[in-house]
């Protein structure tokens, strides 16, 4: 059965999707203080990934690791809101959730530190 939601098909629904996008990232700037601060990070490094990558690989690989922290701090941002939209009493399947999608963002600033140390000091 198909959602009642999705009514748009076709360019209307790129047109939608978009919209709902930047609903979305303005949600998340607004209302999620990670977020916001990986959001300026990104503006400081993606300039210099851009500087000291040797070559398009390395400033690829500098800047995916940027934005992969911010889609998964998105993600994460996401659960908590749907886990607190479900109950705000403590459960520990809702502090598992919780968790578990800070310990996702957490494997994601990792990787970007990895990736970054591997290629600058190299």
């Amino acid at each position: 059965m198909e959602s009642p939601f999705k009514s748009t098909k076709g360019l209307r629904h790129v047109w939608s999707a978009l919209h709902y996008s930047v609903d979305g990232l303005r949600a998340a700037y607004r209302n999620e203080d990670a977020f916001r601060q990986e959001v300026w990070i990104a503006l400081i490094a993606v300039p210099v990934a851009l500087w000291l990558g040797d070559s398009a690989l390395e400033r690829a690989l500098m800047i995916g690791s940027v934005l992969l922290v911010m889609v998964v701090e998105l993600l994460n941002s996401a659960i908590e809101a749907v886990v607190d939209r479900v109950s705000l009493e403590r459960h520990p399947l809702s502090k598992r959730a919780k968790d578990i999608g800070s310990a996702a963002v957490f494997i994601a600033l990792l990787n970007a530190a990895v990736v970054w140390a591997l290629l600058l000091l190299d």
